[in-house]
């Protein structure tokens, strides 16, 4: 019988997950995160000396792994940020607070915080557009939740959609998903995110929706008519990025159930951070939570800033 993957010795012991994250942050041994420094560096010892911490003696300073990082400044131990990192990344609907705070032993505020913490490693920050030559990217809108501020023009609006908030979407068929929270979502910053976002010689399909009538002025545009009863023509179709969706919304309403619209980026990010390391692009569990884990360098997050 094989063993559990949540045995492994640094989700337990503090020590082992520090020299855990340590092999993935710094693959060719310490680097000062004050001064950039990787010589004169040692690590401290001592009884009183805490788990994990180093001394440059370039600039005198102290640090441990996780300065400038997402763990930066966080009393809860390694070993269990690393056990919410896994969690979150392996449940494909996502894992609430309340779960992370029963299974974690954390107070419900600190698992809150976690999660976000984890959502702004798993951001990539990519900004190459999707698609390319013979490739083939879907877009598609979706409206949930109510907005935070509903306006009579906004109940108004002339699609339906005007109190709910906005996602736009784009997939790569057998590729990638690129979601965003849209304040509006109109033809102009649909056009606008749908030029910056896919490469001009992909061909786009989308439904009859006019938000994406101008979209064949830059790229090679087919469309399903919906309205008509008509969902696969050939090739043509958006099965795929509504199967996004759907677990999105499955996640949304099933696991998170509220969600302030200041952190709708954020779960989003998540989302497709799990869609584009999903196990039919051969990623598993594991290695789904260690590409999390490469995330955290860089993005500091206050609870003032979340909150």
């Amino acid at each position: 019988m094989s063993k559990s993957v949540i045995s492994d010795k640094h989700f337990h012991d503090e020590a082992a997950a520090y020299r855990f994250v340590e092999k993935r942050v710094w693959p060719d041994g310490p680097v000062c995160p004050h001064c950039g420094g990787v010589e004169r560096i040692s690590a401290m010892k001592g009884s009183s000396t805490r788990v994990g911490a180093y001394k440059c003696y370039q600039c005198r300073k102290p640090f441990t792994v996780k300065v400038g990082t997402v763990f930066e400044s966080s009393h809860v131990p390694l070993h269990l940020w690393l056990q919410a990192i896994f969690l979150l990344a392996s449940s494909k609907k996502g894992i609430s607070s309340n779960q992370l705070h029963r299974t974690l032993g954390v107070t419900l505020k600190t698992a809150w915080f976690m999660s976000h913490r984890i959502r702004e490693a798993m951001r990539d920050g990519v900004l190459a557009p999707l698609g390319g030559e013979g490739k083939t990217v879907e877009a598609d809108e979706t409206y949930f939740g109510d907005r935070a501020v509903i306006t009579k023009r906004t109940r108004r609006g002339k699609s339906g959609h005007g109190s709910k908030r906005s996602v736009l979407a784009l997939v790569e068929r057998g590729g990638n998903v690129r979601s965003f929270h849209i304040e509006h979502a109109s033809k102009v910053n649909v056009t606008e995110l749908v030029t910056a976002n896919i490469a001009h010689e992909t061909r786009v399909l989308t439904d009859e929706s006019r938000l994406y009538s101008d979209v064949k002025e830059t790229h090679a545009h087919d469309t399903v008519k919906h309205s008509a009863g008509e969902y696969v023509r050939g090739d043509v179709h958006t099965n795929t990025i509504e199967g996004v969706f759907s677990v999105f919304k499955r996640g949304m309403k099933g696991i998170y159930q509220h969600c302030a619209e200041k952190h709708l980026h954020r779960y989003l990010a998540e989302f497709d951070f799990r869609y584009n390391a999903r196990v039919a692009l051969g990623v598993n569990d594991e290695a789904r939570a260690e590409r999390a884990l490469k995330g955290i360098v860089g993005k500091r997050l206050t609870y003032r800033t979340a909150s």
